[in-house]
């Protein structure tokens, strides 16, 4: 079985409380915390990986900066990472399967909203854009359809499902909404076809109960890295 067939096999949960739980990393040396813990599988964080390099989120990292960094991980551990690369960084769809192939990336995140305006794009040229990425991937990459409705857009559910489900023709194969209420997670999940990943929140409901909710996958975004820094800052004080 391919690597990224196997990666997307691991999105089949037979217990809804058991949803598929990858850390978000920055660098090397978090990669190999998670991996060496135990988890199957690993992402990197736009955000994260960013700060670590000096760079704002949003896009201002440069593209070969980012895949540099994506490769780095992927060396240092023996699980399958997928990599967010936020909107593309400006390249086109055969450039950007062909950097994540080479970084030895299994999958990719690909948002739907502007980094510079902060909204969403029409939701049917980015579902043309997506499918132009779907076929030059090929079953090489798995590929997950970041929905900024709520982060940008009306917040409804209507506008999330459409958008999935567009994505999902395109050839998705996980959507995610991010910042979605954990109250809407079962409208969403129930409304398409293919899993859905959720977006783990400090303080908020856990992987389990995301999972139970309708989550196939939990991610976390940033927040794994601003822990790490919460900690810094509180050895710096005791420094």
């Amino acid at each position: 079985m391919k690597a990224a067939e196997s990666f997307l096999a691991m999105h089949d949960r037979t217990d809804r409380d058991d949803p598929l739980v990858i850390p978000n990393v920055w660098d090397a040396g978090s990669a190999r915390v998670y991996a060496e813990a135990g988890y199957p599988a690993l992402a990197t964080s736009s955000a994260a990986v960013a700060a670590s390099l000096g760079y704002e989120d949003g896009g201002g990292t440069p593209a070969d900066e980012m895949f540099a960094a994506v490769a780095r991980i992927v060396r240092s551990v023996d699980v399958p990472v997928t990599a967010d690369i936020e909107a593309g960084y400006g390249l086109a769809p055969e450039e950007i399967v062909e950097r994540l192939l080479e970084a030895g990336a299994v999958g990719c995140n690909l948002e739907d909203s502007d980094p510079l305006t902060g909204q969403v794009k029409d939701a049917e040229e980015h579902a043309n854009w997506l499918a132009k990425v779907s076929v030059a991937a090929g079953d090489r990459l798995v590929l997950n359809a970041r929905i900024d409705t709520f982060l940008y857009g009306d917040k409804s559910v209507e506008s999330a499902v459409r958008r999935a489900r567009l994505y999902i023709e395109a050839g998705a194969d996980v959507v995610f909404p991010v910042l979605a209420p954990v109250g809407l997670l079962p409208d969403i999940a129930e409304c398409v076809s293919q899993p859905v990943n959720a977006l783990y929140l400090p303080g908020g409901a856990r992987p389990k109960e995301l999972g139970a909710l309708g989550a196939a996958r939990v991610t976390f975004g940033g927040s794994l890295y601003s822990r790490a820094m919460d900690v810094a800052l509180s050895m710096v004080k005791e420094l």
